[in-house]
């Protein structure tokens, strides 16, 4: 469970958050990923009480309009989250290979590795699972070595942990903050965990049993999280101790005065003027190897490697029960896998063809831009669900639960709104506007209207009633109601 909050976007979203905010946004990587595990316990709850998995409880409980619309942005979200894995490992290769493999090839082997891991999951899934601890152990020691050689502020990492405040936080720092979110809490994820935990041989109609399986799920999740949290923390405090407040100077000068030295630099990607150092994946590398050395640059991109590859199967698996699910279509695995990878390679291949490694990085902030917009699509569902006394029984939410789910449903259709908003105002400047109003706004209409459906499917099952009379979407709420579960004790 771990690798799918560690995948280049999250890197990348970590090392943008030192940069542009110094230590003060760790309390919201500390919060996001406590939001994001009691999202996950939920998710997987449903598959340890009920026997089925998310996308199976949503075939059954809605109607096929909003079933396959479901299914849709949530296929959208697995494609954009392989992009993501297909740019960080490109980058990797490209950085290792010392600019030998470029980058559209890099891409284009990024279709071996998944088929490579269909391989080891066929013929031992043990083998799988050891080979994703190895790539977990190498992002903690390459990450961790970078934290060492920068020696961050234990102090200041204490302060932002703790201290929830944002003092002379700008609006770029407020995105930065939402795209945390989003790259925290992925969409597919919870799809993914709750099918996961099918695979332990419990007995679903022993309420000891399932008791006992829910707190099982607990531990593992919390620790699985926890590694994860204390990675990217390292990777934010590496790089606010680094490269906060530095410009395009700063690095240009250090890097120049190397130039004859480091064999990996292209100057021509940094520009000499007064302006913030914006780091992606690849420049952050580079500026590790300009102030500590060669040694820091290519472990850098070894913890990408990694990054990239341990979450290669996260959406690959998450594809394959999401298919099966909403469709009810039993599809081979690596049929799956070529269409998913091959879908997130075309436009990533047209990206590196047609411009250059800035770009292709910068990608992965419209990416978990993506993961934003998608979030209520996963959120939405999973609350609903696991708030069901009919789908739970006696493991339905209790108050406090129900209380966080209701304000946290709140809280992702308010960031969403605000997050959107503010995408729109900055793609205002580049494209034309009229044409963006058009599009914003027919897009802006389906996702208000489906977002405040799936909201209404929540209501229900907590038991509001008033919207039920709202014609012609009443009678799609009362159906909610609709499936029965028994426990036997």
């Amino acid at each position: 469970m771990s690798i799918a909050y560690l995948d280049p976007g999250n890197i990348e979203s970590d090392l943008q958050s030192g940069v542009v905010a110094r230590y003060r946004l760790l309390w919201i990587l500390l919060y996001s990923t406590i939001l994001g595990l009691l999202i996950q316990i939920l998710s997987a709850r449903l598959g340890v009480v009920t026997g089925k998995h998310l996308a199976e409880l949503c075939y059954q409980r809605y109607r096929k309009l909003p079933r396959l619309g479901l299914w849709i942005m949530t296929e959208i979200a697995i494609i954009g989250s392989d992009m993501q894995e297909v740019i960080g490992t490109a980058v990797a290769i490209y950085m290792i290979s010392n600019r030998i493999i470029p980058l559209w090839l890099g891409v284009i082997l990024t279709i071996l590795d998944t088929l490579t891991f269909l391989f080891l999951d066929k013929y031992d899934l043990r083998k799988l699972e050891g080979f994703f601890g190895f790539l977990i152990i190498t992002m903690a020691a390459t990450f961790g070595y970078e934290f060492y050689v920068t020696k961050p502020d234990l102090i200041e990492i204490g302060k932002g942990l703790v201290l929830p405040t944002c003092s002379g936080c700008d609006q770029k720092v407020i995105l930065q903050a939402v795209g945390i979110i989003g790259a925290i809490i992925m969409p597919h994820n919870l799809y993914l965990h709750s099918a996961l935990v099918k695979s332990r041989k419990i007995n679903n109609r022993k309420s000891a049993e399932t008791k006992d399986a829910n707190r099982y799920v607990l531990i593992e999740s919390s620790i699985a999280l926890f590694v994860s949290l204390i990675i990217n923390l390292i990777v934010t405090s590496t790089f606010a101790q680094g490269l906060a407040d530095k410009s395009n100077a700063d690095v240009y000068r250090k890097c120049y005065q190397y130039r004859f030295d480091k064999d990996f630099l292209e100057m021509k990607h940094l520009m000499n003027n007064t302006d913030p150092f914006e780091a992606d994946l690849y420049q952050a590398g580079i500026y590790l190897g300009c102030y500590f050395g060669t040694a820091p640059f290519y472990i850098w991109a070894l913890g990408i490697l990694a990054a990239g590859q341990s979450s290669t199967m996260t959406g690959t698996y998450a594809g394959q029960f999401t298919m099966e699910g909403f469709l009810n279509l039993q599809w081979p695995r690596w049929k799956r896998v070529l269409l998913t990878r091959s879908i997130a390679i075309l436009p990533t291949l047209a990206v590196t063809i047609y411009s250059d490694i800035q770009s292709l990085t910068g990608l992965n902030d419209y990416l978990n831009a993506l993961m934003v917009i998608q979030l209520p699509f996963a959120v939405l569902p999973t609350l609903t669900f696991s708030s069901s006394k009919i789908v739970m029984g006696k493991f339905v939410n209790n108050y406090f639960s129900l209380i966080s789910a209701t304000l946290l449903s709140i809280s992702v259709i308010v960031i969403n709104i605000y997050f959107v908003l503010q995408m729109l105002i900055e793609l205002s400047k580049t494209i034309d506007a009229w044409i963006l109003l058009g599009l914003s706004t027919v897009f802006g209409i389906f996702y208000s209207l489906f977002v405040l459906y799936l909201f209404g499917c929540f209501l229900t099952v907590i038991g509001f009633r008033f919207h039920h009379k709202i014609c012609p979407f009443g009678n799609h709420f009362i159906e909610m109601e609709q499936i029965e579960y028994q426990y036997l004790d």
